[in-house]
């Protein structure tokens, strides 16, 4: 009875504070303190400086703004434009044409952006008025392109998975591995819906796009080598031992800042303007960790992770029940938090139920966990109503929330099947990882 009336105290002020409009890093900061001086004998304000200086000054953190900067510059690039021009080539001729473009569009970008809203805005400010010109439907349009911009949340360098990583202490560099193969295989999954919609609405199709010789498609590919090669400098540092994710994301805004220069993209105005949206980004998530850093401590001192966890394995669930039991937990909270928030709130909590030898045994490590964590907390995204690709596709289209949302059903569906298929085949997510060189 202690551990739930514990809970519902930390719920119940969590939800007040939230409820009246305060930032979400001064509401776990509210809780926390709530919980040292009620629960505890220590000084909440002595305790609060320590643990959010630890929070702040850690030395794998620094990727955090270096990738969200990355991100920034390419933001302000060409580089939507040169993808649809390197892609669209390769893909009118699949089943489903061009709406293959918003799925690898937003793959790539995921790629070297971390983030699902910049991700969605890139590939969106480009591909929406292309597919409106060529009559493709409305709703598979912003389907698509809102489901495939959550990629963005898995593929590395992800900063969800960031965030995990420094919240469980875990390598950044093996979370950004883990996300390779599971992000590719839901992007293909993707790709299989559009397939499907092809074959399936034959009525719905546009007129196909005129076939183009092999040499064309070739001399278009031109357009998408310098973020290729931004990727392979970025992942493939990382997976062969040469850098770590703090330096693989040195190497990125590197560059990023080269690709700019190369495109004419670059300039005081520019460069200006990405370094302070990296800046509002970084600060805002920073915020957000230092605030559940010192709840997550609170809680440890009133011993409730400890009691729950205790609480979870008495009942004798299953890994698979709590598996799924996490699914739809996550599923709920995801819809009045965003992703990162999610994590870092619930991580003090969970890591007891799920750290046992009883999940390792199946495969289910700490690795395994950061990416189902993310597929779900990806479902966040779409889900109304807090879920921001919603209210970024809504900038973009100028359509309701409503609608955006159900045209991103099907997409919230395929990543249900990939939280099976990532139970089913746990290797997805820690093959590439086992395999990797790690740097000493």
């Amino acid at each position: 009875m202690d551990e739930l009336y514990l809970t519902f105290i930390f719920v119940f002020v969590l939800f007040l504070l939230l409820g009246t409009g305060v930032w979400v890093a001064l509401a776990l900061l509210g809780v926390a303190v709530v919980g040292m001086e009620l629960f505890t004998t220590r000084p909440a304000g002595d305790t609060m400086i320590t643990t959010i200086w630890g929070a702040s000054s850690s030395w794998t953190l620094t990727a955090l703004p270096l990738f969200i900067w990355m991100g920034e510059i390419l933001f302000r690039t060409r580089l939507s434009e040169d993808m649809f021009r390197g892609l669209a080539p390769w893909m009118a001729r699949l089943p489903g044409g061009l709406l293959h473009t918003n799925i690898v569009g937003c793959t790539i970008f995921a790629a070297v952006s971390g983030s699902s809203a910049a991700t969605l805005t890139t590939v969106g400010k480009m591909s929406i008025p292309e597919l409106r010109r060529r009559n493709y439907p409305e709703f598979m349009t912003v389907g698509t392109l809102a489901g495939a911009a959550t990629l963005g949340l898995m593929i590395p360098p992800s900063l969800t998975l960031i965030v995990y990583g420094v919240t469980i202490n875990e390598s950044i560099s093996k979370l950004f591995m883990a996300g390779v193969v599971p992000g590719l295989t839901l992007a293909l999954m993707f790709m299989a819906y559009v397939v499907a919609w092809h074959y399936l609405f034959p009525s719905q199709r546009p007129e196909p796009e005129p076939p183009i010789s092999f040499k064309d498609k070739l001399i278009a590919s031109r357009f998408l080598i310098p973020v290729l090669l931004l990727i392979t400098l970025v992942i493939g540092s990382m997976y062969l031992g040469f850098a770590t994710a703090t330096e693989a994301a040195a190497f990125g805004v590197i560059g990023s800042l080269l690709m700019a220069a190369l495109q004419g993209s670059l300039n005081l105005q520019t460069f200006g303007a990405s370094l302070m949206g990296a800046v509002r980004t970084s600060t805002m998530v920073a915020f957000i960790l230092m605030g559940a850093a010192f709840l997550a401590l609170a809680m440890g001192f009133t011993g409730l992770p400890r009691a729950l966890a205790e609480f979870i394995a008495e009942q004798n669930y299953s890994p698979f029940a709590l598996i799924a039991a996490l699914t739809l937990f996550y599923i709920v909270i995801g819809c009045f938090l965003d992703g990162i928030s999610s994590v870092v709130l619930t991580m003090a909590v969970v890591e007891p139920m799920v750290n046992v030898p009883a999940f390792q045994a199946l495969g289910f490590d700490m690795i395994w966990f950061g990416i189902f964590v993310v597929v779900v907390v990806e479902m966040a995204q779409i889900t109304p109503p807090i879920g921001f690709n919603l209210f970024v596709m809504q900038g973009l289209t100028k359509h309701e929330i409503g609608y955006v949302a159900k045209t991103a059903f099907p997409m919230f569906l395929i990543m249900v099947v990939m939280v099976i298929v990532l139970v089913m085949v746990p290797e997805l997510a820690t093959w590439l990882p086992d395999s990797m060189r790690t740097r000493p």
